[in-house]
């Protein structure tokens, strides 16, 4: 599964070259921003799953 700060991959890549995405917020909807733009997008959990490849790194739980 996937948390808050995780790096993950989606099945199509960000327009600016990159496909690595870091979830800045969860809940019904999901915020994702591009690793390489800064860019912020927000989709609904459903279609954040059905567009999420694998989770790349796992952010460290202190």
């Amino acid at each position: 599964m996937y948390n808050l700060h995780d790096i993950v991959e989606m099945k199509k890549p960000h327009p600016c070259g990159l496909n690595r995405w870091e979830i800045i917020r969860l809940g019904a909807d999901i915020k994702i921003k591009c690793t390489g733009c800064g860019r912020l997008i927000m989709l609904p959990r459903w279609e954040f799953e059905k567009k999420m490849k694998k989770v790349l790194e796992t952010a460290e739980n202190n």
